[in-house]
């Protein structure tokens, strides 16, 4: 099995470039939206312990499974002591498993990412970020506030690779990951 974290800061593309690797390999997408968004429709709020333990579960039955393997895309604040907490739990419950792990960070400057929170795709998949102006907000904040690249070395996973992404399509993306990778 196989666990591939697609990582980076807000509109970066995470989401979109799985679903191209999704396309080219046997591994299943768990964009990190699809908790939040049905937790902040029924419970009003961002409620963060339960989007976790929905996660939790999921990545424990995920690897119980024979499928090939997961791609999963979250914010990895590098900053972020609770970020490092659960990122820890995460890779742990996949090498427990016996999983091969593999880390895309992501990268493009803000204005891309601006230009990107409004793409078509983006707000079909994600609701909470149909209200353009505060959705554009909480990426400058998160930017403003956090660490979103690593620096050389952080990431505690042997087969990482670093991508700027502000001028390359996604299926591109995803094929330079497929193929950087074996997957």
């Amino acid at each position: 099995m196989k666990l591939v974290l697609l990582v980076g800061d807000g509109a970066v593309g995470k989401m979109t470039v799985g679903q191209e690797l999704m396309k080219i390999t046997g591994l299943r997408l768990f964009h990190n939206h699809m908790t939040i968004e049905p937790v902040l429709e029924i419970f009003n709020d961002f409620n963060v312990d339960v989007i976790l333990k929905l996660r939790y579960l999921i990545f424990e039955e995920f690897v119980k499974s024979d499928n090939y393997g997961m791609i999963y895309t979250c914010m990895w604040a590098y900053d972020c002591q609770e970020d490092w907490e659960i990122m820890t739990k995460i890779l742990g419950i996949f090498e427990s498993a016996g999983a091969e792990l593999y880390c895309v960070e992501l990268t493009a400057p803000l204005d891309v990412r601006l230009k990107r929170n409004v793409t078509e795709n983006r707000l079909k998949n994600k609701a909470s970020k149909r209200d353009i102006a505060s959705s554009n907000e909480r990426v400058i904040q998160h930017t403003k506030n956090h660490r979103f690249v690593s620096e050389d070395g952080e990431v505690p996973i042997r087969n990482f690779m670093r991508i700027d992404n502000s001028n390359i399509e996604p299926d591109v993306v995803a094929k330079l990951i497929k193929d950087k990778f074996d997957l």
